[in-house]
């Protein structure tokens, strides 16, 4: 039992010795071959087979109260019964089955459902638990050739972080919902790791929004010594008094003198090897998001041609072969002929980081792809892989650096100059090279001309917004969440609306949420909470601490927070909906001096445009139905209508004008992605508040590690 489809053909084909084939006609793949007159099945899952959900009767939003969730019941159920069905059927014959998913918190729970699923129906099955790193051949042989027994503390470990994302999200997602009126597919949600999360980047805004610039003066001159020109700058860095910055650059004269030259060599240390924190913020330097980068970085493990990408670990164990690694790597396109260079060098002596664990070893290439097989970001991914461990196994890089100083009408300057003597490991890892900045030769005494001097007004610059791989390493830092679960949690914010950019920035909901949640329950949004419990889910695994007893705490620390909100539900619901105006409104009408803003039909519970000022105006235009829609404070150049942005996952945030009538919508309907036409049509009902009939639907089954809480319905 394998956790992927790639993952099932990429086992059998090296445990049949490529003679494994495919069966259709289930959900699931399966690929089967004989072994010693015994028939093999090897089947791919698409990630959990169970998900945790509350009974039916807790599934009422407006008839259960979101308190009493916390002790209910949690129940699984099938993600897809389809394949459970089969799973159970071909249980029935099986002798022995080897659990072969992924070696970590979430792969060991489903291997234990699957586990309890098989054993249901057929009792007398032995089990075994086949654990590796990289889907070579050597390792899955000797990983099947030597099972070992399933983790129970570590499936517990992810039983209880599923058991409580499902109780936190559903409870307070529930409540802040109903208290704001916002049902349907309108919901806002809150989790155990997403509110953390999203006040960072909240919290982040508010900095930039009350950081007050200094002004300050900076004195730059352009000399020249022979042929060479070069940058030199006035010792005072920055003058904060105008008066005296200009008094210095008004004696700044034709010539100056070179007073001292220092030079300095340094070294420059390869880097650590790759854990999926440090893997995901280069990626991301690459302008590849996490989420994106690690589902490829997944493709190209389940195909043999990197590890496990999930890692903590920093440091290549003794067991690894470092040579084996580098002589996999020479038959692909670019890196391999310099891998073949490492190899030539002899002993090979890998780099070290700070966080060593025994799962996996850190990521590495397994294999060499056909860099023409593969789409430009699959090859792009790949090859950061190869060139960080050529990195890592490589020299250092030195430099040397270059201080001039000089006096030019008795005022102080100095240039900087550092050029790359030795390229060391930047020969193979260019992404951390910056360019030289080369002096000429200078020496005490020597006259340099001033080609050109500048005096330029500048002002401090707030702290900068995260990008995704800053927070990404942000979290890590304050243990937000995991190694497999931070891209995720980035991803959902981004596709609930509550941030949205390049750099991250906060929607006026996610700000009004966050806000909220901070006022009134500040457990909620404080990492503290969701960094415990991390610290309780690896007790589980190391067996110092019980799933019951931490889900138990978890319920109690919900109930005194949901005990205050329920107290405080009325300034909750203002303060959210004041706060969520910016994002409601999406610019103003053209049928009157109202304003146009985001309303639910009530008959058909589809999102709409229509005038804040309704019913003395019914103006009103079609939205996507997918989708978060931001306002863009532009109007279309055609019509004059205003023009609004839309956020829908998998795909890149696009724009378009509101009314369906503009001479331009043609042309644009061209280009725009799948789903675009998804609109609703004003109806008759249109101008009527949003939230009217009853909300019932699934709570929070994947929770904050997955894709959180379903569209209550």
């Amino acid at each position: 039992m394998t956790e992927k489809n790639q993952t099932a053909r990429r086992i059998a084909e090296i445990l049949s010795g490529g003679k494994a084939k495919h069966e259709g006609g289930t959900r699931s793949t399966t690929y089967a071959y004989m072994e010693g007159g015994d028939e093999v099945k090897v089947i791919g899952m698409r990630g959990h087979v169970l998900k945790v959900d509350f009974p039916e009767e807790y599934r009422g939003w407006q008839e259960v109260e979101p308190r009493a969730l916390i002790d209910a019941e949690i129940v699984k159920i099938p993600t897809e019964k389809t394949f459970v069905n089969n799973l159970k059927k071909l249980a029935k014959e099986a002798s022995d089955v080897v659990i072969a998913t992924d070696y970590d918190r979430e792969g060991e729970l489903i291997g234990a459902d699957i586990r309890d699923i098989v054993a249901g129906v057929n009792p007398e099955a032995s089990f075994s638990r086949a654990r590796f790193s990289a889907l070579t051949a050597s390792e899955i042989k000797e990983a099947f050739a030597s099972p070992d027994t399933l983790d129970e503390n570590l499936a517990k470990a992810g039983e209880a972080r599923q058991d409580i994302d499902l109780i936190w999200g559903a409870a307070l997602t529930r409540f802040i919902s109903l208290a704001t009126n916002r049902l349907w597919q309108r919901f806002l949600s809150v989790g155990r790791v997403q509110s953390p999360t999203l006040a960072l980047v909240v919290d982040r805004e508010a900095e930039i929004a009350a950081f007050v610039p200094e002004d300050y003066w900076q004195i730059r001159l352009t000399c020249r010594h022979g042929e060479d020109t070069f940058t030199a700058r006035h010792t005072a860095e920055r003058f904060t008094d105008e008066t005296a910055a200009r008094e210095a650059f008004d004696r700044v004269g034709a010539t100056g003198e070179v007073t001292e030259v220092k030079t300095r060599d340094r070294t420059i240390n390869p880097p650590a090897p790759f854990n999926t924190t440090s893997f995901l913020a280069a990626a991301s330097s690459l302008r590849i998001t996490p989420a994106r980068a690690m589902e490829i970085a997944e493709s190209l493990y389940s195909r043999g041609y990197i590890s496990y990408p999930r890692v903590d670990n920093t440091v290549y164990p003794p067991s690894l072969d470092l040579a084996g690694v580098l002589k996999s790597m020479q038959g692909a396109q670019e890196v391999g002929p310099l891998a073949g260079e490492l190899l030539g060098k002899g002993q090979l002596t890998a780099t070290r980081g700070k966080k060593q664990s025994t799962d996996h070893p850190p990521i590495y290439p397994t294999g060499a792809p056909d860099k023409g097989k593969l789409s430009s970001w699959e090859w792009r991914i790949y090859e950061l892989v190869a060139r960080r461990f050529m990195a890592t196994v490589s020299d250092a890089a030195h430099a040397r650096s270059t201080r001039v100083d000089l006096d030019v009408g008795g005022e102080p300057f100095f240039a900087r100059g550092d050029v790359i003597v030795t390229e060391g490991f930047l020969r193979y890892y260019p992404y951390s090279r910056k360019r030289d900045e080369e002096l000429p030769p200078l020496s005490a005494g020597d006259s340099v001309e001033v080609v050109d001097k500048e005096i330029e007004a500048k002002q401090t610059q707030p702290p900068p917004r995260y990008s995704e791989g800053n927070l990404i390493q942000k979290m890590e830092e304050l243990g937000l969440g995991t190694k497999s679960t931070r891209h995720n949690i980035i991803q959902s914010l981004l596709e609930r609306g509550y941030v949205f950019g390049t750099p991250l920035r906060p929607s006026q909901t996610g700000i009004a949420v966050s806000r909220a949640l901070e006022a009134h329950a500040t457990t909620v949004t404080s990492p503290d909470m969701t960094a415990t419990l991390e610290q309780d889910m690896d007790a589980i695994v190391e067996g110092q601490k019980s799933l019951q007893g931490v889900v138990d705490h978890s319920r109690e620390v919900l109930d005194g927070v949901l005990a205050v909100m329920e107290s405080q539900k009325e300034e909750i619901s203002r303060e959210i909906k004041e706060g969520m105006r910016g994002d409601t409104v999406l610019g103003a009408c053209p049928g009157c001096d109202g304003e146009l803003g985001t309303k639910t039909a009530k008959k058909s519970g589809k999102r709409f445009a229509g005038c804040m000022n309704y019913p003395e105006c019914t103006t009103t235009f079609p939205l996507p139905q997918k989708g978060s829609i931001l306002a863009t404070g532009e109007v279309c150049e055609e019509c004059a209508t205003p023009r609004i942005k839309v956020l829908t996952k998998g795909r890149k945030p696009w724009e378009l004008c509101l009314d369906p009538d503009c001479p331009t919508k043609p042309k644009r309907q061209e280009k725009a992605p799948a789903g675009k036409a998804d609109t609703a049509t004003a109806e008759a009902s249109a101008g009527e508040p949003a939230g009217g009939g009853d909300s019932k639907g699934a709570d929070a089954a994947k929770g904050d590690d997955g894709e959180g809480l379903e569209n209550g319905k």
